[in-house]
């Protein structure tokens, strides 16, 4: 059996302000493609299917349309709730999709295979949906060890041991399809949040022992934990921590007996992501500029002071400028005196601002420029009081 692995497609999700939907939409499409070039079979989606709670009705238009898509394409096609996902509202769109198109969002069938015969027999689907413990605890009160079920790992360890009970009623092969920040995955930085990724704890991989194939979602980049476990990763780039990580999908091959051949198809990029650092003036060289013109840029500046207006000005350009960030390169203040003891050694106000200036700008104080400055407005403050 052909399967292709994708996952994360955070339907409706915004980069930097800015609408995904088009570029999500063009991508998906060429995933539909690379399903009828390839022949494939079944189709996994592995949560966080939209990226909100609460979709705007035109995700819900991209989600069936590609679903359709895929189902014309010739591939039976499995979904499951992740954690951006309203399991509620992604179960109540199963209900209106045709044969074939699989949506599980309800943790308590996740010991009832979806099965799907090839040649050489049954291969059982098992559809692991986000399970948030504190929710779980009114199926699941404890772990199986009588432990009160308080973690993600203990929930995935519950559904892990219903799916064996399942496949020992259900004999065949065995898929399993969970959304989960399994142990040794390496995270997104910015993207994937704390140790509790996103909000879900840490997963040993041996939970899933003893399934043929086990495909998850929740990182936004390819990994393989182990040969039968792998993340898909994002179909396309959701933020500039991400933008060296390819994007695509996982074609897996699971044989007659088990054993798997796998293949990376990667997908298009509609808008490559760069993050140029430098000057202010060096960021706005047109020669840089008219070769990322057409990218989504991240610039962070150097400069010791902040500018003035600086998103204005690289939109200027870089038409696609989406974020920018002020990082002076100062050399750390060696003389470690805090900022009250540099005031109480000031012996006027002159040297008091110039005290103020290194504290903010993290041990560079005024140029001469700014000393000229500073006396002038301090002689005139003199004169001013002396007329009074």
């Amino acid at each position: 059996m052909r399967i292709l692995h994708t996952s994360d497609w955070h339907i409706g999700r915004a980069f930097h302000g800015h609408s995904t939907l088009d570029a999500l939409t063009a991508v998906l499409d060429a995933l539909v493609a690379q399903v009828r070039e390839n022949d494939v079979d079944v189709v996994i989606v592995a949560g966080d299917v939209f990226d909100s709670a609460t979709p705007a009705s035109s995700a819900y238009t991209v989600l069936t349309d590609v679903l359709a898509a895929i189902h014309d394409a010739g591939a039976r096609v499995i979904v499951t709730s992740g954690n951006h996902d309203s399991a509620a509202r992604l179960g109540f769109q199963a209900r209106l999709l045709r044969s074939g198109i699989h949506v599980v969002t309800d943790p308590r069938t996740v010991g009832e295979p979806i099965t799907i015969e090839d040649a050489h027999g049954p291969v059982r689907f098992f559809g692991i949906p986000y399970l948030e413990p504190a929710i779980m605890r009114r199926h699941w009160p404890t772990d199986a060890e009588g432990r009160p079920l308080r973690t993600q790992a203990q929930a995935l360890a519950q559904a892990m041991s219903l799916v064996r009970a399942g496949r020992e009623a259900n004999p065949g092969r065995a898929v399993v399809i969970a959304h989960c920040f399994a142990a040794g995955v390496d995270p997104t930085a910015g993207l994937e949040r704390e140790i509790r990724q996103g909000g879900i704890d840490l997963v040993p991989v041996s939970v899933f022992d003893g399934a043929d194939y086990v495909a998850l979602g929740h990182i936004h980049g390819r990994q393989v934990l182990d040969e039968r476990v792998r993340y898909a990763g994002a179909p396309l780039h959701y933020s500039f921590g991400e933008q060296h990580k390819e994007r695509g999908s996982w074609l897996v091959d699971l044989a007659a007996d088990g054993t798997l051949a796998t293949e990376w198809l990667p997908l298009p990029v509609p808008r490559r992501l760069v993050t140029l650092t430098g000057t202010f003036d060096e960021l706005l060289d047109p020669a840089l500029g008219e070769a990322h013109r057409d990218d989504w840029v991240c610039a962070v500046y150097t400069d010791d002071l902040p500018q003035t207006d600086p998103m204005r000005r690289l939109r200027d350009r870089y038409p696609f400028c989406a974020l920018v960030q002020h990082a002076p390169v100062i050399a750390p203040d060696s003389s470690e005196r805090s900022y009250g003891e540099r005031l109480r050694a000031a012996r006027s106000d002159e040297e008091r601002i110039d005290a103020f200036l290194a504290h903010v700008r993290g041990g560079v104080g005024a140029t001469e420029r700014e000393r000229e400055l500073i006396r002038d407005v301090l002689g005139d403050r003199a004169r001013a009081e002396a007329l009074v």
